[in-house]
């Protein structure tokens, strides 16, 4: 439980979780991870469901409010597609969306997952009724990646977490046609030590542009003794450049406490892809314990104001 002595950035939804398995109109293992969009004045999210094979999918639920009354396709409205695209055949994971203005579309990554590994995917559409995939776009091993909304000197830009040997940490590329990327270099690196994102750390939801650069939320994931711990932090890039990390939290501002996101798949997980940006209002949509979705709300004015008192990079 939130201790109500101390201000938290973010608020959790009293009707929280906001859909569950057996909100589904199909059999299914779990439903979490859904990225998020307004599109036709309603809230989407494009949600991961698990089957009980093991195998994950993405469906849509729709929504007036955002909260309740989800109305969820009755079948899945992305399912892998193996026999034309090899490196879906253990399931398509973790969809995050982009409304790209230029191109008059939406376009979201994804995780295609094989016996090869986890690599990152790519999907268009106008509205997630038809898709047109444009394939893996990034090497494996590599997810957790996330489309800049708009072109930054004349190129696409993608955050996404590449592992190394040295560890995983949060990469950015450019691509000038979003099927050929480069120019990778590492943005956000992996604390060490004791810190609550010294495992590694990945992004979360798409990037967000402000007047003061581009607002990142990323997890990071701790071992202890007990297993894993996944926690929220935030970041601020360079609006022009994004190469460059202008300040990054210390602490983690999100974690795992009520019982939704402490006991399920995986114990000790908030894992958000995607979030809605009303105003000054943030609504973040994440996934609890792998089991659920959940919502939480925060002010982009007092994310931005916490932001400013942390160190400069």
């Amino acid at each position: 439980m939130t201790n109500p002595r101390f201000h938290e950035l973010f608020a959790r939804h009293p009707q929280n979780p906001i859909i569950v398995t057996a909100d589904l109109p199909y059999q299914a293992n779990t439903v979490f991870n859904a990225a998020a969009a307004l599109v036709a004045g309603e809230t989407l999210l494009l949600i991961r469901i698990e089957d009980r094979r093991g195998i994950s999918h993405l469906t849509v639920a729709r929504s007036k409010d955002g909260i309740s009354g989800w109305r969820i396709d009755h079948q899945p409205t992305f399912p892998p597609d193996a026999d034309h695209y090899p490196e879906e055949l253990w399931g398509v994971e973790d969809p995050r969306i982009t409304w790209m203005e230029e191109l008059g579309e939406f376009y979201f990554t994804y995780t295609a997952y094989s016996q090869d590994g986890p690599l990152v995917s790519l999907a268009r559409t106008k509205d997630f009724k038809t898709f047109a995939r444009l394939g893996g776009v990034l090497l494996p091993e590599n997810k957790d990646a996330a489309l800049f909304p708009r072109r930054i000197n004349g190129r696409y830009a993608m955050l996404h977490r590449h592992v190394l040997h040295s560890g995983a940490h949060i990469w950015i590329a450019f691509s000038p046609d979003l099927k050929h990327w480069g120019d990778h270099q590492i943005v956000m690196r992996a604390r060490s030590g004791g810190w609550w994102d010294a495992n590694k750390i990945g992004l979360s939801p798409q990037p967000i542009y402000t007047p003061e650069g581009w607002l990142v939320l990323y997890h990071g994931v701790r071992v202890t003794g007990g297993g894993v711990i996944y926690r929220l932090g935030l970041a601020l890039l360079d609006a022009e450049d994004p190469r460059r990390l202008l300040r990054r939290s210390e602490e983690w501002i999100f974690g795992p406490m009520e019982g939704y996101e402490r006991q399920g798949d995986v114990d000790n997980v908030v894992f958000p892809c995607g979030w809605i940006q009303q105003g000054d209002e943030l609504r973040l949509y994440y996934g609890g314990a792998d089991t659920c979705i959940a919502l939480a709300t925060a002010s982009l004015r007092e994310l931005l104001d916490y932001l400013r008192h942390c160190p400069e990079k």
